[in-house]
């Protein structure tokens, strides 16, 4: 297929695993670790883009221990962040294109109700220039809260034996 003609609806990613805003920012990593993601979009209950969340981000900003992670909000690493996207028509050269003047690897796909479609990463890209762009679902999945992770404090000395 001609390069030109392909856009972001044939080469995006439409299975997509997100958080919400108020989630933290250890669960935000956890959930990118185990499922193996750089790209995490965050989204409201009405699947409206909050921005992508990286694994970048959340090591640059990571300070304190599991308990001060759990603490916070990744809206707030998203904060005072352009989020760049584009629609799903929108062809592949023209991604390309705003993925190196925005200095970004990844672009929401934003559709006609202002909702998330989908993401065209930097490998979406260059399987659609290899001539191998992945197969199109004939659906959008966006998956949010898979599992949640709840920190374990040990109990103290003189705590008496939990029941068992």
């Amino acid at each position: 297929m001609n390069l030109d003609r392909l856009t972001a609806a044939d080469v995006m990613s439409r299975v997509l695993v997100a958080v919400g805003p108020e989630e933290s920012p250890l669960i935000a990593w956890e959930i990118m670790r185990r499922g193996g993601v750089h790209h995490l979009p965050v989204i409201d209950d009405r699947l409206r883009l909050h921005g992508v969340l990286t694994r970048e981000q959340v090591a640059a900003n990571w300070s304190g221990g599991p308990a001060v992670q759990s603490a916070g909000q990744v809206s707030h690493l998203l904060a005072g962040r352009a989020c760049p996207h584009v629609s799903p028509s929108t062809p592949v050269p023209v991604i390309a294109a705003a993925m190196v003047d925005h200095g970004v690897d990844v672009l929401p796909v934003i559709g006609r109700s202002e909702t998330l479609e989908g993401l065209v990463t930097a490998t979406d890209v260059l399987r659609a220039v290899a001539g191998r762009p992945g197969p199109a679902p004939t659906h959008t999945d966006i998956a949010t809260g898979l599992f949640r992770l709840e920190p374990i404090v040990p109990p103290r000395r003189d705590d008496p034996p939990a029941a068992t």
